[in-house]
């Protein structure tokens, strides 16, 4: 009979396929066998023609929720197969590894269904999983994904958990972090004083949500800080301790029914939710609302999302009053938790228990804590569902690291990303890995998780960098380690233009060499000239890039205290426009005013940027919206807001409150008299809306004028303005209508969190056109 050997690529272990193939080729009565490698996952097959082809097509067609199939090599097997078909252990061999990272997953319903099911030995047992859900990423010390790699190595499994473990038929054959309440990780409480209380942790936790206080949860990739999100004072407290006047909190609701009075919940929204990635979604806010204002203050739309680990289901559980049955689990809940990350203002994701009782003391009342260790923190991912389709906005648990497939295959680069928001990428053959969010590099923790983070995805993937690309400006933390690491490995460094990333990492994303109009719209980046950039217009092909454009720049007072102090940048307006007198009449209260107006007249400290960031912030600050920004980019968020609110048929775009000009720099598109108009608008409403209504205009206009000029067809949209709702969409169908094809990015975000891609897809597509 005939044989074939299938070598099968993509995620595929860790998820359930080979028991999966097991038994596929068992009802097929086909013999032979199934195993891990390196490369992914060998089936030898023998049996009739008619079988093996139906093995081939249902193979594809009936994966378990959780796998992926990138590729199938398929060839004549002339071996040996004996009767029968049979699981073989995990061969490794002397090749490298090809092997995706197994992310983790949100807790499936049959998991759920054996939590809440009083006869189940896991009945309320916080760390049930199986082959389709459950920790991945977060617990692996070192690919293949064995559970001798995992932390979960330390926890020898019962005879119970070891017969389904080694039962090709149980939904957790091979499940990695399979365990129970007689082998596995155990939960408890402590006070913030680090004792531990002697009763159940969810029972704890619960009581003390309903005091009103603030609980920590170590979760799948760190730490939550939660309380009862209709609790205004417990929302206030918790931003008092955790010093986070402003920026707006996530909330987590059992499930979509709960959600309806507060949401907007598109179909999209609702799919992302339930999905296994599970990431926060952000959603249109109901008016009226019944949460307190300061949970997402001014803004609107809110972050929401649904329990993804078995704790968090039991805390819901719990509140109920322990509901029978399964029935409650789509019924709407009355428990809404605001649901934040638990880390000190601006500092990593915490992960260890110590770490938690030390920085945790004075914000959290109560620890719920467990001896499972994360080997890799992972912020929550967060995901846009409010335009269509979705937009990434941060990278982190289910979605990261993240897999992009590349146009070609090539060397090994490492690229060490940006200032904010950093992530870090590496390349490996055709695909490029991108890490879960690090953070901004401004503080000492960041900088010390971004190293760790290079070492952690080296050692996964089990490459070493053959090129290193950083960041333009070598002052950042970032490029002063590539430049170490390039030292110390003997590797080529290569900087590349912050703008330039930005669009490169578009191409990457869409698999693309040939030339590409790029419209680079963010708060800044170094320029090639050694200017403060943020709006420009390049031409970006595999050779490279050229500036073909830029925004008329403005004066920021003070320098980076006037990206924080929009009032600053409205003086800067004023000043621009000949009325400095507006500046102690509208800002004479704060005893800078008068110091800022003097830098201005003497042009002392005051560096010049084209950044459409800073015009967003200069409008916000005109109009009264935020004078200062407690966090990054708060004020064009409440400026969205607010134009979002605005009648359409009051905000017409004003052509004539911008400019085209021609010059030897390239195409100037000046938007100076536009911010002008807001000066003496009484209602701010209405110029936020005007504002946003004659951008959109004027950029479209700008660039495909320089499309024509350029003889280009493809434009690509990158940076962190991109996350404007109405900025992306309309500007989008626009140029779509003006005959462009027009490229955003949806797998990562348009902000700084994509630069790393971006850095090593530039250098790997220079790379190619000098071999050529």
């Amino acid at each position: 009979m005939p044989a074939l050997r299938l070598s099968v690529s993509g995620q595929v272990q860790g998820v359930g396929f080979r028991p999966f193939v097991h038994r596929l080729a068992s009802s097929l009565s086909l013999d032979g066998e199934v195993c891990n490698t390196g490369q992914g996952v060998r089936i030898d097959l023998r049996g009739s023609s008619d079988a093996l082809s139906s093995f081939q097509q249902r193979l594809r067609a009936e994966l378990p929720p959780l796998a992926q199939i990138d590729g199938i090599e398929t060839e004549v097997f002339n071996g040996v197969i004996g009767p029968g078909f049979r699981i073989d252990a995990s061969e490794r061999g002397e090749s490298a590894l090809k092997l995706p990272v197994t992310l983790d997953a949100n807790v499936c319903a049959e998991c759920l269904d054996e939590l809440f099911d009083p006869d189940n030995r896991r009945y309320l047992y916080p760390f049930i999983n199986c082959t389709h859900c459950g920790p991945r990423y977060s617990l692996i010390r070192q690919l293949p994904y064995d559970r001798a790699n995992t932390s979960m190595a330390e926890f020898q499994q019962c005879p119970a958990c070891l017969n389904e473990y080694s039962d090709p038929q149980h939904r957790r054959f091979h499940a990695q972090p399979n365990a129970c309440v007689d082998c596995g990780p155990e939960l408890w409480a402590e006070t913030s004083a680090g004792e531990r209380i002697a009763r159940d942790a969810v029972s704890l936790a619960v009581e003390a949500l309903k005091r009103g206080q603030i609980i920590a949860l170590r979760g799948v990739g760190g730490f939550h800080l939660a309380c009862d999100a209709d609790n205004a004072e417990a929302v206030a407290e918790l931003r008092r301790r955790k010093r986070r006047p402003g920026k707006p909190f996530a909330l987590m609701a059992l499930n979509p029914a709960s959600l309806d009075e507060l949401v907007e919940l598109t179909e999209q929204g609702a799919e992302l939710l339930q999905s296994a990635a599970a990431p926060v979604v952000l959603q249109r806010v109901k008016k009226p609302n019944p949460l307190p204002e300061s949970v997402a203050p001014g803004l609107d739309r809110l972050g929401v999302m649904l329990p993804h680990s078995p704790l968090h289901w039991l805390l819901f559980h719990e509140y109920a009053d322990r509901p029978e049955g399964v029935d409650w689990r789509e019924q709407r809940h009355s428990l809404r938790l605001v649901m934040t990350s638990a880390n000190l203002s601006g500092e990593p994701l915490i992960t260890a228990n110590d770490e938690a009782r030390h920085k945790l003391a004075g914000i959290a009342d109560l620890l719920v804590l467990h001896n499972r260790d994360i080997e890799h923190r992972c912020d929550d991912s967060v995901v846009n569902a409010i335009s269509v389709p979705p937009v990434m906005i941060r990278l982190g648990r289910g979605l990261a690291p993240k897999r992009v497939a590349l146009e070609s295959q090539g060397p090994v680069v490492l690229a060490l990303g940006a200032y904010l928001k950093n992530t870090l990428c590496l390349t490996r053959g055709g695909d490029a890995f991108i890490s879960p969010h690090i953070g901004d590099l401004d503080n000492p923790a960041n900088c010390r998780t971004l190293e760790a983070s290079v070492k952690e995805l080296q050692a996964l993937l089990e490459v070493k960098p053959e090129y290193i690309a950083c960041d333009l400006h070598p002052d950042f933390y970032a490029s002063r380690l590539a430049q170490t690491l390039a030292e110390q490995l003997g590797v080529p460094l290569y900087p590349v233009q912050h703008h330039h990333a930005h669009i490169a990492a578009v191409m990457a994303e869409h698999q693309l060499c040939e030339p590409v109009l790029g419209v680079a719209l963010d708060g800044v980046g170094l320029g090639s000239d050694g200017q403060l950039r943020g709006g420009e217009l390049l031409r970006v092909d595999a050779g490279g890039f050229a500036q073909l454009g830029e925004l008329a720049s403005i004066a920021l007072p003070g320098g980076d205290k006037a990206a924080r102090e929009p009032w600053r940048l409205a003086c800067a307006l004023f000043h621009r426009v000949g009325r400095p007198d507006l500046i102690e009449q509208r800002f004479g209260d704060d005893p800078a005013a008068a110091g800022v107006r003097l830098i201005l007249e003497r042009g002392l400290n005051c560096p010049v940027t084209s950044s459409l960031g800073r015009l967003f912030d200069t409008a916000a600050g005109v109009l009264g919206i935020c004078r200062q920004q407690s966090f990054e980019a708060e004020a064009p968020m409440l400026l969205e807001a607010l134009a979002q609110n605005a009648e359409r048929t009051e905000v017409e775009a004003n052509g004539s409150l911008f400019e085209i000009r021609a010059t030897e720099a390239g195409l100037i598109l000046d938007l100076i008299p536009l911010l002008a108009s807001l000066i003496d608008e009484a209602d701010p409403q209405l110029g936020a809306a005007r504002f946003q209504a004659t951008l959109v205009q004027a950029l479209t206009e700008w660039i495909l004028r320089s499309a024509r000029e350029q003889a280009l067809d493809i434009v690509a949209l990158g940076g962190g303005c991109f996350l404007n709702n109405a900025l992306r969409d309309q500007l989008k169908g626009r140029l779509e209508a003006g005959g462009l094809r027009v490229l955003i990015p949806t797998q990562l975000p348009s902000n700084d969190a994509a630069i790393s891609l971006g850095q090593a897809w530039a250098v790997r597509m220079g790379l190619s056109v000098r071999a050529v």
